[in-house]
């Protein structure tokens, strides 16, 4: 029978301290910003109905206020002045963007509700030949028909331009004339539209030649090359060097792979900024009043004679001062809205479609 060893005393292992959070040993629970919310929207809506203030943006002001406030003063008690800074930067952060939402939201639902009562297949299917403001008949189809020819023409001068200007200062551009290329492409992506407007106007003036859907194309054209040219040039810088360099190493030249590597790399991207810089001119109206001139008939030859389209309809519609117009007016901002929502949705539809793929 084996005995330990004389002058040898056994201890106790002491037991090992509870791991405790260098932040402090109390949390909130992950649901306390919503009651914050609650109890802050209570407040700043109770508050001035007790005062007699009946404005809904002092009830979001004050619940705001009480939402920041209650955050940091509970975090502070609770658990510590460290956490509380952050939960307060936290809160900031969501009250601005719901400060930025809630506008966008209103007015998105306010045209879908006033939209929707005057949208079906009739407005969309006819014009306004012969239709007086008050009538409640008549319809967009001409302003519909107007938008894409335009858009269109404007798609077709604006892509191949700003495509190759994308590619020289990515892949060639070096010295003065480049860096003079990125500062005019950086001016021409500020200038208003009706600067645009007012430049092919002079060039109509000069050579005398008439309204039509083609010189609003033009007008248009103008401000969606930048947009064109800087979204391109982003995606191109995306394309790995290795790529590049794996290519010219096969001997292959420059601009076959620039052609068969580097724009099949980046069409995803190229894509995704088209069809932004679309929607971006989609509802321009200056252009369209100026070179245009708008008409209530279908028109359906952009190189001849004055077109409309629908911002040009909704400003029409505005100032007629109808019930009718406004309705139609309030149809036609729906069209248009979905018609930049559909291209957004496209683009990012094909954006995932061509992304790289990852993994196995």
């Amino acid at each position: 029978m084996s005995h330990a060893p004389t002058g040898v005393i056994e201890r106790p292992t002491p037991a090992s301290p509870t791991p405790r959070s260098s932040l402090g040993s109390r949390s909130l629970p992950r649901l306390a910003p919503l009651g914050f919310a609650v109890v802050s929207v209570a407040l700043g809506v109770g508050i001035p109905l007790a005062a007699g203030w009946h404005s809904r943006i002092q009830w979001g002001m004050l619940s705001a206020l009480f939402f920041l406030a209650i955050s940091y003063v509970v975090t502070t008690i609770v658990e510590n002045q460290r956490q509380a800074r952050d939960r307060l930067a936290t809160s900031v952060m969501w009250v601005c963007f719901l400060i930025a939402v809630v506008p966008l939201a209103s007015l998105l639902w306010t045209t879908i509700v006033r939209g929707a009562e005057r949208l079906d297949g009739y407005f969309l299917t006819h014009s306004m030949a012969g239709v007086l403001g008050s009538e409640h008949s008549g319809g967009v189809y001409h302003a519909l028909i107007g938008t894409l020819e335009q858009v269109g023409i404007a798609t077709v001068i604006s892509v191949p331009f700003g495509l190759l200007t994308a590619v020289y200062l990515v892949e060639y551009g070096k010295g003065t004339l480049a860096k003079a290329v990125t500062f005019f492409v950086d001016v021409m992506t500020g200038i208003p539209s009706i600067v645009a407007g007012l430049f092919i106007l002079s060039i109509m003036l000069i050579a005398s030649i008439e309204p039509s859907g083609l010189m609003g194309a033009l007008a248009l054209a103008i401000l969606m090359v930048p947009v064109v040219v800087r979204s391109t040039e982003e995606m191109l810088k995306l394309v790995p060097n290795e790529l590049r360099e794996a290519s010219l190493a096969l001997g292959i030249p420059k601009w076959r792979t620039i052609l068969k590597v580097v724009l099949p790399t980046a069409i995803g991207g190229i894509t995704t900024g088209v069809m932004l810089a679309i929607a971006r001119i989609a509802g321009e109206t200056a252009p369209i009043i100026l070179l245009v001139f708008g008409s209530q008939l279908i028109n359906t030859n952009p190189f001849e004679g004055a077109q409309s389209s629908l911002p040009f309809y909704i400003y029409e519609q505005y100032r007629i001062g109808e019930a009718a117009s406004y309705d139609r007016a309030w149809a036609a901002a729906l069209v248009l809205i979905a018609f930049v929502m559909i291209l957004n949705l496209v683009a990012r539809g094909i954006a995932r479609w061509k992304a790289p793929k990852t993994g196995r």
